[in-house]
């Protein structure tokens, strides 16, 4: 088998637009079959008759914002079929059309190659939170975006992603914390846009009601643990661990999640220094997407769609730009399978949740040091796609 451009220039395009057609028909088909919209849903009918939005025992359910509440109250009111359609199209569009503006960004002669291979590669792992509607698609598309905003000092348009992708998943912060970190001039505008979001409910309800619901929303996010017998089965770096037998402790977890995490800050504010403006965006956003995964405590096995399409694009770049042939087939092939580790029930079992983070980390941590290598080394804006 070889990767020709004839094979590829359009046809990982093409899978990627088709399988979404496919998801749509499934949606209109069943709205409710193997999705979380209704979660969504549930959110903004307690909001409009005033009841409480969150479990905080149990830290199970709608787990957003407020301001996500009140924006989704439009797509409620357009009923469960074209609510939802128009709720995966949201991110969908976004996604993709992030990917795209990276590679235009990227350059070089074989972008529809570029990015029709990387959305190939990233599919598999990919579709089944496109299929569910998940917040985290919106989430990609909205923190890529704000990631090569920042990068290019747009206030404007920072403020826009930085307030969507808030809204989209509280995890969002940590996208916001090293946009802040990386330009700082921009930290006005990124904590104005996490204020919008915060006082948007107090325009649609009582400020009683606001107010407690805030108050459970804080104290839901600090009671999240990785106590294996809660209801919820995480699918971060402790599930290997857990998986075989050998739970970390909370404390440990914690401080492992720090060490990460000022790793992950280090090594953005090394990319924005050593590489090309072209590509430092795409290293920067692949190695914050590894960690909101990797490290985050409430991941699940589809929140890793979030750096499936920016590894699928850095494996393609590997790619044209000729990296080594046994590594550019080991991260293409890895990436790829890790996304059919659930397409049986009996290879879901077998490969859930610690398959995953593995998997990933092997990708991610490669492909990481493959920049690294780059250091202030110009990366060619051109070339010829290697047929090998």
């Amino acid at each position: 088998m070889t990767v020709t451009k004839p094979v590829f220039d359009r046809l990982g395009f093409w899978l990627w637009v088709g399988s979404f057609l496919v998801v749509l028909g499934l949606v209109v088909w069943s709205p409710n079959a193997r999705s979380v919209v209704h979660i969504y849903r549930h959110g903004s009918e307690a909001f409009l008759s005033g009841q409480p939005l969150y479990q905080v025992e149990v830290a199970m359910g709608y787990l957003y914002a407020p301001a996500f509440a009140v924006l989704y109250v439009p797509l409620l009111k357009l009923g469960p079929y074209l609510g939802n359609v128009l709720w995966h199209m949201l991110g969908f569009v976004a996604l993709t059309f992030a990917a795209m503006h990276q590679v235009r960004k990227v350059g070089g002669e074989e972008q529809t190659w570029l990015l029709s291979f990387g959305l190939f590669l990233a599919l598999p792992v990919s579709l089944a939170a496109l299929r569910n509607g998940q917040a985290t698609i919106l989430l990609t598309g909205a923190c890529w975006f704000l990631t090569l905003s920042a990068l290019e000092g747009r206030r404007a348009e920072c403020f826009f992603w930085a307030m969507l992708a808030i809204v989209a998943k509280p995890t969002a912060i940590i996208m916001l914390l090293l946009a802040g970190a990386l330009r700082p001039r921009l930290i006005p505008v990124l904590a104005l846009a996490v204020i919008v979001v915060l006082v948007i409910p107090y325009g649609f309800a009582s400020a009683g009601y606001i107010n407690a619901q805030y108050y459970d929303f804080f104290r839901m996010l600090t009671s999240m643990t990785v106590d294996p017998t809660g209801p919820f089965v995480p699918a971060d770096f402790t599930a290997p661990f857990t998986r075989f037998g050998m739970t970390l402790p909370e404390f440990d977890a914690t401080i492992a999640r720090v060490v990460a995490g000022l790793l992950t800050l280090w090594m953005v504010l090394q990319f924005d220094r050593r590489l090309a403006p072209n590509v430092s965006g795409l290293a920067i956003f692949l190695t914050a997407a590894f960690y909101m995964c990797v490290f985050n405590p409430r991941v699940e096995q589809n929140t890793y769609a979030m750096v499936a399409v920016p590894a699928g694009l850095s494996i393609a770049l590997l790619w044209r730009e000729k990296g080594a042939v046994i590594t550019r087939w080991l991260l293409a092939a890895l990436l790829f399978v890790t996304g059919l580790t659930s397409v049986d029930s009996r290879l879901h079992d077998l490969f859930h949740p610690w398959f995953r983070p593995i998997g990933v980390s092997i990708v991610a941590c490669l492909l990481i040091g493959w920049f690294w290598t780059r250091g202030r080394q110009k990366m060619p804006a051109g070339g010829a796609v290697a047929h090998g």
